[in-house]
């Protein structure tokens, strides 16, 4: 859950008198590692006659170097930013083994690395005396950084301090307060003492009011608050550089928005730079105001923003329903055995041994208590791409009013059951099919296999012929082999009867089909008949003749009409 917050520093200095503006280094853009996700950033710089020229610096920090080409009477800085306060757990790393427990040591290559970070620079009686309290017994690592960075929140008490530069750590301690510069530095110093990489840190802090008051101990501030800060960060093996906050005595989190990390506090001040004498004005200020929300738990909807989200999803419906909109959603559920769910047929293949029966199964139980006197259908599935074969599907079929579709499960064959019947009967089932529709029975065309696509193919060749044959290399044993293969065009495969029903008419029509080779010569495959029709050969199959529009699929329907119990029952069709 992220809140999108926008920034605004500005600094301003009015002069007296046109004033010689010197070169600038400005340190007010993200660092580099950063783990606040910045969506935007600008800086604009007045006068507006300057030259600006990003840099970075030996800690790979960026700078901008500012030279100015006139006088000024005034001189502003000004930096906007968006931020993504995504929530950041300061704790989400892994030590190395190296750096469990504190003490550790780091290796010879690491400290020479480090060896800016190191240096003790700071010394005092004061400081000495603070270290000594320091309990250097093998403590883990983390548990260690944080009692360390919450003992100087509680010691050193933050003050708002306008004077330039940073306290000594023996000042810090004497006073017993400080601005968060001062302890951050002290914090730096005492981490290097204790033989620990330390470095300080300049950069934006923003704080947000909390979504609800704590039920114990401080709620945070009143108001949405940002301003410059300072902390420091340790390097820990594993872990790289944790930042320590000695204000709050917390970690780092994504409030913190560094901008220069360095050995030393003046090498990370925001502005560097000086002007010819005059006399200055000073002021500046710090802004941020919340661009964009997402709800989040610990901020509920008020009752004022459910009436708005419910009066929002009213207006949706009535302008669906305005609009004639229809919404329908599908879903596809999958099925996989309960004894075997590793096996590829329940993952990846087409098929497999017990998948069609299981199906079968799965198939009638579902009728049984969904839809009592459904027929069951199985046929063509999908065809993925790269599949030689489509894959099958079980469908079932009823009415909703619960009248039966079929009653007589007799009459239905199962669906790996062969019946023994072969093209005769479906030449002698068209025919009959044709009689009773009242159509001539030329209409019924016999359907043949091609198994010269199969040998262009090399998908299937007869069993005699071998395609390593030198004889397939010349033009004579070709063709023998291809007479061999269509000598097959003389059985019958399947039988065709062109239909479709013709509103107008009120009754099935049909028509003759011209094919080039003056038999219906089905595609190549093993599907049924009904799938390998070659429909693209058909005359004008380029340009189809538009069908009759059908009833709108949504359009008020008449009750169907009662099913038959029996044959007695039914109706004769019209000849």
């Amino acid at each position: 859950m992220a809140i999108h917050v926008a920034l605004h520093h500005r600094t301003h200095y009015a002069f007296d008198r046109p004033t010689t503006l010197h070169p600038h280094i400005l340190r007010l853009r993200p660092a580099v590692h950063c783990r606040t996700p910045i969506v935007s950033y600008s800086l604009r710089v007045e006068p507006g006659d300057h030259f600006i020229n990003w840099q970075q610096d030996p800690f790979g920090n960026y700078l901008a170097r500012i030279v100015f080409q006139e006088r000024a009477r005034a001189l502003s800085f000004e930096v906007d930013l968006v931020a993504d306060l995504t929530v950041i757990n300061p704790f989400d790393f892994f030590l190395d083994d190296s750096a469990k427990e504190i003490p550790f040591a780091y290796d010879e290559r690491t400290r020479r690395d480090l060896a800016p970070y190191l240096e003790v620079t700071e010394t005092g009686k004061l400081l000495d005396e603070w270290m000594a309290q320091v309990d250097r017994t093998p403590t883990p690592t983390v548990d260690f950084l944080v009692d360390l960075n919450r003992r100087l929140s509680r010691e050193v008490r933050y003050t708002v301090r306008m004077e330039p530069g940073v306290q000594t750590p023996e000042q810090t301690l004497k006073l017993g307060s400080g601005s968060c510069r001062d302890s951050g530095w002290l914090l730096v110093q005492i981490l290097r003492r204790l033989g620990l990489a330390a470095r300080f840190v300049s950069g934006y802090l923003v704080q947000l009011t909390a979504d609800e008051k704590a039920l114990d101990g401080p709620s945070g501030p009143e108001a949405d608050f940002t301003d410059l800060h300072a902390w420091a960060e340790v390097y820990v093996p594993g872990a790289g550089w944790i930042g320590l906050d000695p204000t709050s005595g917390l970690a780092a989190g994504e409030g913190h928005i560094p901008l220069a990390c360095t050995p030393a506090p003046e090498s990370a001040a925001p502005i560097t730079g000086s002007t010819s004498v005059a006399e200055t004005t000073f002021s500046y200020a710090n802004e941020v105001r919340r661009q964009r929300e997402d709800p989040r738990v610990t901020r509920p909807y008020s009752d004022a923003q459910w009436q708005a989200v419910k009066a929002l999803g009213a207006q949706v419906d009535a302008d669906l329903d305005a609009q004639d909109v229809r919404l329908t959603m599908g879903g596809e559920p999958t099925f996989v055995s309960i004894d075997d769910q590793a096996s590829a047929q329940w993952n990846t293949a087409a098929d497999g041994e017990h998948k069609r029966a299981l199906a079968e199964t799965l198939t009638r139980r579902l009728r049984g208590e969904f839809a009592p006197g459904g027929v069951l259908h199985h046929g063509q599935g999908k065809w993925y791409p790269g599949e030689p074969l489509p894959r099958w599907q079980k469908a079932c079929y009823w009415r909703h009013d619960g009248e039966p579709l079929w009653r007589d499960e007799a009459l239905l064959a199962e669906p790996e059951q062969d019946l023994g019947h072969d093209a005769e009967d479906a030449q002698r089932f068209a025919q009959a099919l044709a009689s009773a529709l009242a159509l001539p029975k030329l209409a019924v065309l016999d359907a043949y296999e091609d198994p010269v696509a199969n040998l262009w193919e090399a998908a299937r060749l007869a069993p005699d012929v071998d395609p390593a044959d030198p004889e397939l290399a010349t033009a004579a044993g070709r063709t023998r082999v291809l007479e061999h293969l269509t000598s097959r065009l003389g059985s019958t495969t399947a039988a065709v009867l062109p239909l479709e029903h013709s509103e107008v008419a009120g009754r099935w029509l049909t028509s003759g089909w011209p094919m080039q080779l003056r038999r219906l010569v089905l595609l190549a495959g093993d599907s049924p008949a009904g799938y390998r029709l070659p429909i693209a050969s058909l005359p004008g199959y380029a340009d189809p003749v538009v069908p009759e529009q059908g009833p709108d699929p949504f359009a008020a329907r008449e009750a169907l009409p009662k099913a038959a119990k029996d044959a007695s029952e039914v109706e004769e069709p019209d000849a």
